[in-house]
């Protein structure tokens, strides 16, 4: 009966660890180099910057959605129904590697506008 328990324990542990996709905040830049940009003007460069926020506000809030219904449908499972956890569509999707992608390309263009002095 213990190694039921123990087992029951370790698989919805196991669950919430990789059943939930990560929250927006949590995800890690990927890294862009500045050079990438270094042919860019400095109107090129804020014309991207303006493009490329924009992007990433909008996956932010998909990313953001996604996690806390994850979260309320985790919540939910182990409170009334354990086995609904198995169903979870669990991980980060294709726009959480978007989104680390974005704010890598973000960071590189403001690396790149100061390296042009840009705005000053």
């Amino acid at each position: 009966m213990y190694k039921i328990k123990s087992y029951l324990v370790l698989v919805i542990l196991t669950a919430l660890v990789i059943g939930c996709a990560s929250q927006p905040d949590k995800i890690a830049t990927q890294y862009v180099p500045a050079a990438t940009y270094s042919s860019y003007t400095c109107d090129q460069i804020a014309s991207s910057l303006r493009q490329k926020n924009s992007r990433m506000q909008v996956l932010y809030g998909n990313l953001k959605s996604e996690a806390d219904a994850d979260q309320w449908q985790m919540g939910v499972g182990m409170l009334l129904f354990w086995p609904t956890l198995f169903f979870l569509e669990g991980g980060d999707s294709p726009e959480a590697a978007e989104y680390a992608r974005v704010k890598g390309e973000v960071d590189a263009l403001n690396e790149a506008s100061i390296q042009k002095q840009c705005g000053t």
